[in-house]
């Protein structure tokens, strides 16, 4: 059978915590706020830039004022983006695993709620474009995971506008990805080592892995 395999990006297939990091400490200290930690700041991701905003000025002092929030995500969205991929990298198996399931005939593409202008040019950067026809970030439509539209919005891309082609599977790390996945009533794959604030393991995937090298496996054993 012919999967159509829908990953996350940040926390999925890179790991992007060093440069948002940065961006994030940009933001504190143009505010004269100290510097947060790796640790703390992967509580923090997958929710947009505004958020992880106001998460970091949260652990780190007085929250942010709603009117100043336009002016910080500026300075992040600056900083993030001329620094995109300067510590990024995929995960161990990554690539090699993703070579596999193109040839082996899956379609696959990348389902992201970061800005739809960053995403494509970070796949670029990490020359892991190659692999994903339709990539899809926030702003490419006028809604977002967990909408399950935005789902079926790449699997339709992904088929040409021929039907599902097979049956979709959302792959991701976070309660968002899982979401998506119920929505749109299709298996859901988490990967443990991603950003999520609670493990992935107490979140109710159909599987959760531990390496990105085991899901071909972990795919032909879902219950379609």
């Amino acid at each position: 059978m012919t999967h159509t395999l829908i990953f996350d990006l940040d926390g999925t297939l890179v790991d992007t915590a060093p440069d948002l990091l940065e961006a994030a400490n940009a933001v504190l200290a143009a505010r004269d706020r100290p510097p947060i930690e790796p640790s703390t700041l992967h509580h923090m991701i997958g929710f947009g830039a505004r958020s992880l905003i106001a998460q970091a000025f949260a652990v780190t002092g007085e929250e942010a004022r709603a009117e100043e929030m336009p002016a910080l995500e500026a300075i992040f969205l600056e900083h993030y983006r001329d620094h995109l991929a300067d510590f990024s990298r995929p995960f161990p198996g990554v690539e090699e695993t993703l070579t596999r399931l193109q040839a082996g005939g899956a379609r696959l593409g990348v389902l992201t709620n970061k800005p739809h202008h960053l995403a494509g040019p970070l796949l670029e950067r990490l020359d892991l474009m190659r692999f994903f026809p339709s990539v899809y970030g926030a702003g490419a439509r006028s809604y977002v995971k967990p909408d399950p539209r935005i789902f079926d919005d790449v699997v339709a891309e992904l088929s040409n506008g021929k039907g599902h082609g097979g049956r979709g599977v959302m792959i991701g790390d976070s309660v968002t990805d899982l979401q998506t996945a119920r929505a749109a009533n299709v298996p859901c794959i988490l990967m443990s080592y991603g950003y999520t604030p609670v493990p992935a393991a107490s979140l109710g995937a159909d599987t959760v892995l531990d390496h990105f090298g085991e899901l071909p496996d972990a795919i032909r054993q879902l219950p379609f």
